[in-house]
C-alpha cells in the first residue's frame, strides 16, 4: 500500500491491517516518522519525535501479534501524546519553559494503559502553555493543516494538527475549556471529552484539577471509542478517577439512533452562532432524524453564570498548581497564563465559595434536563473556523473567549460527557463541527451516536490536501 493511502486511514482500520498482518507494524511506524519528517517542518505539531522507542515498540508489537498475543485495538498502532502527560524518561514541559527539562521518572496513567494496550508513541505533541489559552512566547504554534491562516483550535493545537495531519491515527487531548473540542472542530476530527473522573489524571500536569479531562482525539466515533476503552477506568493513584466499569465501547456502537431521544434548545444554538455553523448544526438535526432519533425541544439552563465563573474558577485552581513558582519565577510566564494566574490570586474565599454554588446548582439543573432526553445536539463553537488574526488575542480577551466557550466550558463545569464530529464547511472549505452531549458517564451512547452519524455522512472522511 503506497504511503498516500496508508497515512489517513482510521484507526482501526490500520488496526485490522497490522492484526491481521497485511500490514506489519513497522511499516506503519516508518511510514508515519517518514511523513513526519517531510511534513512536521512546517506544521509543528510535535515537540519531540521519539523515533527510536516508536521502531522498538513496532517491532515487539510485531512479535508478539505474529505469536498471537494481540493485546486489543491500538496493539501496533502509532498515535501522539499531548506533553502534558508524564513519559518516562523523556522530557514533558506541558508547554512551559520552566518545564523544559523536566523528565518524569514514571508514566502517567493514561501513558501506561496506553503502552499496556501496545500502542506505539511517536512523540509529544505541542500545547499552549500548561494547556491555557495561548501558546509560550518561546514555542512557535503548531500550523492549521487546512490553512495555515486559520486557528488550530487550543490547548491541544498538536493533537488537533498531527491527528489531521496524519501524522498519527489518534492523540490524547485534555480539556479544561474547550481543549479537545476547540481544535476537534478546527480540524475536522471527531474529539470525546469523557465524564470528569472516567479517565485517571495522574500523571498529567493540572491545568485546573476539578475542571481537567483527559480523552481521545480522533477520524472516527469508532476510533474514539477504542482509545477510550483502553484509557479509562479506575486508578488507586488518582482517587477521584471513578470505580465505575469501564464499558466496551466498541460492541454497542452499532446500535444506531432509533428512539434515541436528542434534544433541541432551538434559541440557544441559533443565538449569536454564525451561518456556517447554523447550517452545519441545522443539517445535523436533520441527519439524526433521519435515522430515527426523536426530536424534543428543551430549555437548556441558562449558562452566563457557569461561564462567567470558569474564569475565575480557573484561575483559583491554577494558581493553586503553580504556588511554587509563581509569582516568585512570574517572568518565566507568557502573558496570558500570568494573566490567569493573577485572576485566582485575586479571588477572596467568599468569591470562591459563591462560584461552587453556582456551579452545584447549574450541574443540578443540567442532569434534571436529562432526565427527559438522552443526547443534547448543539454546536461546537458559535465561529466557524476563525482566523489567526481573529483569535490572536483570545488569551487576553475575556468578551471573545466567553463568545467561544458558550458551548464547551459549560460541561467542564458540569463534567457531562460531549462528542465532537465534524458536519459542514465553510465557504472557504475549513471544517465545521457539532457536539453532541450526553449524562455523565454515558460515554457509549456518544461513540454509538458517533457512529450513526459517521455511516451517514462523509465529513470525518475529508482531509487536508497537504
Amino acid at each position: 500500500m503506497a504511503n498516500t493511502e496508508l497515512h489517513y486511514l482510521e484507526l482501526l482500520d490500520v488496526s485490522r491491517r497490522i492484526q491481521s498482518r497485511e500490514l506489519s507494524s513497522v511499516e506503519v511506524t516508518r511510514a508515519q516518522l517518514d511523513r513526519i519528517q517531510a511534513l512536521d517542518g512546517k506544521l509543528r505539531s510535535y515537540c519531540l519525535v521519539l523515533a527510536d522507542q516508536a521502531m522498538a515498540d513496532a517491532e515487539r508489537a510485531d512479535r508478539e501479534i505474529a505469536a498471537g498475543q494481540v493485546r486489543g485495538p491500538l496493539h501496533g498502532v502509532p498515535i501522539g501524546l499531548k506533553d502534558l502527560c508524564w513519559t518516562q524518561g523523556v522530557t514533558t514541559a506541558a508547554g512551559m519553559s520552566l518545564y523544559k527539562d523536566f523528565v518524569p521518572a514514571e508514566d502517567g496513567t493514561v501513558v501506561r494503559k496506553l503502552r499496556e494496550a501496545g500502542a506505539v508513541t511517536l512523540g509529544k505533541l505541542q500545547l499552549t502553555e500548561s494547556a491555557y489559552a495561548d501558546h509560550h512566547p518561546s514555542v512557535s504554534p503548531p500550523v492549521n493543516p487546512w490553512n495555515a491562516a486559520h486557528w488550530t483550535g487550543v490547548s491541544s493545537s498538536g493533537s488537533g494538527v498531527a491527528t489531521a495531519a496524519g501524522l498519527c491515527y489518534g492523540s490524547l487531548g485534555t480539556d479544561t475549556g474547550g481543549s479537545i473540542r476547540f481544535p476537534s472542530g478546527a480540524n475536522g476530527l471527531t474529539g470525546l471529552k469523557p465524564t470528569w473522573g472516567r479517565v485517571s489524571r495522574y500523571g498529567a500536569f493540572e491545568l485546573a484539577a476539578t475542571l481537567d479531562h483527559i480523552g481521545p482525539m480522533t477520524r472516527s466515533a469508532a476510533d474514539a471509542g477504542a482509545m477510550l476503552g483502553v484509557i479509562a477506568g479506575a486508578d488507586p493513584k488518582d482517587p477521584t478517577a471513578s470505580p465505575l466499569p469501564v464499558p466496551d465501547y466498541l460492541a454497542t456502537a452499532q446500535g444506531g439512533l432509533r428512539g434515541v431521544r436528542v434534544g433541541i434548545d432551538a434559541r440557544w444554538i441559533d443565538d449569536g452562532v454564525d451561518a456556517p455553523t447554523r447550517q452545519t448544526v441545522a443539517a445535523a438535526i436533520e441527519t439524526v432524524k433521519a435515522l430515527g432519533a426523536t426530536l424534543v425541544d428543551v430549555s437548556f439552563p441558562d449558562p452566563a453564570q457557569a461561564i462567567a465563573d470558569w474564569f475565575p474558577l480557573c484561575g483559583v485552581e491554577a494558581a493553586v498548581v503553580h504556588e511554587s513558582t509563581y509569582p516568585s519565577r512570574k517572568d518565566d510566564y507568557g502573558p496570558a497564563m500570568a494573566g490567569l494566574i493573577e485572576l485566582g490570586r485575586a479571588q477572596s474565599g467568599m468569591d470562591y465559595q459563591k462560584i461552587v454554588l453556582h456551579r452545584h446548582d447549574f450541574t443540578g439543573r443540567v442532569r434534571a434536563l436529562f432526565q427527559g432526553i438522552d443526547l443534547l445536539l448543539i454546536p461546537c463553537t458559535g465561529i466557524a473556523s476563525p482566523t489567526l488574526e481573529r483569535m490572536g488575542h483570545m488569551g487576553e480577551d475575556a468578551e471573545l473567549m466567553a463568545a467561544m466557550l458558550r458551548y464547551t466550558c459549560p460541561f467542564d463545569m458540569s463534567g457531562n460527557p460531549t462528542i465532537t464530529l465534524p458536519g459542514g464547511v465553510t465557504e472557504a472549505g475549513m471544517p465545521v463541527a457539532f457536539q453532541l452531549v450526553a449524562s455523565h458517564f454515558d460515554e457509549a451512547l456518544l461513540v454509538r451516536a458517533g457512529v450513526a452519524f459517521q455511516q451517514a455522512t462523509q465529513w470525518h472522511q475529508r482531509h487536508p490536501a497537504l
